[in-house]
Parts: structure tokens; sequence; C-alpha cells
């Protein structure tokens, strides 16, 4: 047990006045800027984007994802908690976000706001994607911090122990007690499907093509991962409400973003300054001067 990693941080990081600000949120706080500025906006301006339009659409899309993940997570839990205590549904301080919410309603208003300022849906969403492998990691560090993300008892040489009397753990975990550190592992499997979309991007690929492989190896990864998290009951067959979320993602969600992408890419308006779809020659080029 001496080799495990003790967690002794107070997930709360300091205090203004009576408000408690907790590492949780000002991980996303830093998981969005970064996200942002060094990753979704260069990708946007290399494909004739204004600043102007990025910045409102980003803004839109994070609010909304925001929006998306608290409910989808709501909705996951015993409602009558939330009935009786009506403040706990925005309580994201506690933990508490599912990411295929998120995912849904960013998608969905980066398409709209897409279609409103005349830009390529597809550019968008996959500005989208970059924006959620780059944050998402970022963000799991304040779920670290909590211990709302654990697998089951280990002695593996990375399990943590949770030795802060604040930590989030929820009812079946005890203090001191070694866990798998699950929310690691999403980490790392997210930094892996970025290195893949990383990839597709000097590959030139078509504007779609990164969005739908994120959603699908997003979807594999949660499938997968969740078999080491604990942290959620089981509701059917084995298998937890995350992953069949992912199986409705990919049975469902995929193959209706292909045929989307289909019967759309390389038709739409492109956005100002670029080639109908997205000329990836024109666009590397003014990428390099932004980073």
């Amino acid at each position: 047990m001496l080799s495990i990693i003790h967690v002794d941080i107070d997930p709360v990081a300091f205090h203004v006045g009576s408000l408690a600000v907790h590492w949780y949120g000002v991980m996303y706080v830093i998981a969005f800027a970064v996200a942002y500025q060094f990753v979704a906006l260069p990708h946007l301006l290399a494909r004739g984007v204004r600043r102007d339009q990025a910045e409102r659409i980003a803004g839109w899309a994070i609010l909304f994802g925001l929006v998306g993940a608290r409910l989808y997570y709501v909705a996951q839990q015993n409602l009558s908690t939330y009935l009786h205590d009506p403040i706990q549904i925005i309580a994201i301080w506690d933990g508490g976000m599912a990411f295929f919410g998120a995912i849904i309603g960013a998608l969905l208003t980066l398409a709209v706001l897409a279609r409103r300022y005349k830009l390529s849906v597809w550019t968008v969403m996959d500005a989208g994607a970059f924006f959620a492998v780059v944050g998402q990691p970022i963000g799991r560090i304040g779920n670290l911090i909590n211990g709302d993300i654990l697998g089951g008892p280990s002695n593996l040489p990375w399990a943590t122990a949770y030795t802060n009397p604040n930590a989030v753990l929820q009812a079946h975990y005890s203090l001191g007690v070694a866990y798998q550190p699950a929310a690691a592992y999403e980490a790392l499997g997210t930094i892996v499907i970025g290195l893949f979309l990383f990839a597709l991007r000097r590959r030139k690929v078509r504007p779609g093509v990164v969005i739908i492989s994120y959603v699908a190896l997003y979807a594999v990864s949660q499938l997968l991962l969740d078999f080491l998290r604990e942290s959620e009951p089981v509701i059917a067959f084995g298998l937890k409400q995350l992953q069949w979320t992912s199986i409705a993602a990919l049975v469902i969600g995929v193959p209706l973003l292909v045929l989307l992408w289909r019967r759309t890419e390389g038709r739409a308006a492109p956005a100002a300054g670029q080639t109908p779809g997205g000329s990836p020659e024109e666009a590397d080029a003014p990428q390099m001067e932004t980073l």
C-alpha cells in the first residue's frame, strides 16, 4: 500500500467571500481557455471563419454543452433527489457532468450557428472535436481531485486513495482505500483519440471526417473503459448507462452523421475565403501563422 498514490487535496481551491471556488470548476475554465485559444480558434481562423464569429460560436457552444452535460447527468440519477432539492440540478461544483450530454448540446449549437453565419457546418463541428480532445483531459484533473470517477479497489502503483475528508466520494467508496483512477484512464483515452484526429488533419481529410471519427472513437472508448469504472451502477445486461449511451451513439448517432455528411459535404456554402469542401492546401498555410 506504500506504492499507491494518496490524494489529500481539498476540492475547494479557494474562497471569494462566502463563495467556495472548487478545483473542478477551475479546471473547466482552464480547459475551455486552452482548447479554444490554442486549438479551436486557429482551426477556424485558418479556414476563413472570422474571430468575432468564432468567439460567439464558442461561447454559445460552451454554454449549451454545459447545460446538456448537466441535464443528461441529472436524467440518469434518482430524480426524486432533485425534486426535493432543485438547487442540486445546477450544483456542478459537486461533480456530475455527463460528457455525452455535452457532445449533443454542443454539436446542435455548432450546427445551428454555423448555418446562421453561413459557414461550413462540418468545418465548425471539426473545430468542436479538437476543442473536446484537448479540453476534456484537462477537465478530468478536476475529477481526479474530487474523487468522483473511480474504479474498483486496487493495489496497483497508480491506484488512488483519497484522504481529504472533503473528497467527493460516492456512497460505496471510503477514505483511505485505494481505487482504480478511472478518470485518469478516460483522460488518457481521449489523448489517444486526439492524436488520431490531429493525424487525420495532417492527411488533409475533408471537413466532417474529424467530428464523425471523434464521436465514433469516443463512444468506443467509453464502452470499453466503463468496464473499469465502478462509480456507476449496472442497469441492464451487465452494462452501465454510459455504455448503453455509447452503443446508441455507434448504432444511431454515427450512421446519422455519416448520412448527413454524405448528403451535404461539398454542397454547403463555404466560409469566407474558403473553397468548397475546405481546401486543406489553403487552410494549412495560414494556420501556422495563428499558432
